[in-house]
């Protein structure tokens, strides 16, 4: 059996360790088994998902590698679809594992400290308003509803109909536009109309951008993307609603489509200033 020169044993040295940052998922009160966190599987490359301590609150942490994770480098990483999927899916498993006994405060994706001492001093000295948060979301989920509005087709007496002097076709497509605007406006106020109404059963709601044709894969205007947050005790409630409102919004040509429970990410911000873009309502 042939064996290392001498010279090239004593060379040899045990590899260092890759230096690494922490990376916190979520906050919260209620903490999830250590076994179960640490088979979530997160980010690629980086450690075992765990449970570190911050007084009376819990990260949702993992040591990820520092020169993966690097602004540069994470910065070219996300701008690749496929790699900005990969991460948001890593993400939302800790989130979701850390939901898992509890409600928790996501926080955005990739946030990261130098390490586990720096996570616990930048959590502790927002602890007063995170608990506060986590109390204000405990026993509540979020539902997202989306109308969107009919096609517009072309009204009787479009463009090429009829007689074909100037007049008549300037007339035809002033007719035209008018009714477009008009069922546009009947679609909005039927929408504006599901969104008073589930703010019923809501404890607060918010109104996101709408989506994009190209986003949503519909040929129709998305003319309401919400979110509600609801009490647990009220979700059948909350869900009768929203079929009932369904069901008459076929008879205007209107869709309206609902889905949840989800981790209330959309209400799960600890400043003013994002609080403030949310309403609440009354339960």
């Amino acid at each position: 059996m042939s064996t290392l020169p001498a010279d090239r044993v004593s060379a040899t040295a045990p590899e260092l360790p890759c230096p690494t940052v922490t990376c916190v998922f979520a906050v919260t009160d209620t903490p999830p088994p250590h076994e179960a966190v640490s088979v979530t599987p997160g980010y690629d490359g980086g450690g075992p998902l765990r449970v570190l301590a911050a007084g009376p609150l819990h990260l949702i942490v993992q040591d990820v590698p520092a020169a993966a994770f690097g602004e540069e480098a994470l910065a070219e990483r996300l701008n690749r679809p496929e790699e900005l999927e990969r991460c948001a899916r890593a993400h939302h498993r800790g989130v979701e594992t850390a939901a898992s006994a509890g409600p928790v405060v996501p926080l955005p994706m990739a946030t990261l400290y130098l390490d586990d001492d720096n996570a616990v001093r930048a959590v502790t000295a927002r602890a007063a308003s995170l608990r506060s948060l986590l109390d204000r979301l405990r026993h509540r989920t979020e539902w997202a509803v989306k109308v969107h509005g009919p096609g517009l087709g072309h009204a009787p007496g479009a463009a090429g109909d009829g007689p074909a002097d100037g007049r008549s076709y300037l007339r035809r497509v002033s007719e035209r536009r008018r009714t477009e605007r008009e069922e546009r406006e009947r679609a909005l106020a039927r929408a504006h109309a599901v969104d008073r109404e589930l703010r019923r059963y809501a404890v607060a709601a918010t109104r996101h951008r709408p989506q994009s044709e190209q986003l949503t894969g519909r040929s129709v205007p998305q003319l309401l993307n919400a979110a509600y947050l609801v009490d647990d005790a009220r979700r059948a409630e909350f869900i009768r609603a929203v079929g009932e409102l369904a069901g008459d919004a076929q008879r205007s040509a209107v869709e309206v489509t609902m889905s949840g429970p989800w981790i209330p990410y959309s209400f799960a911000r600890s400043d003013e200033t994002e609080r403030d873009a949310h309403e609440e309502v009354g339960a």
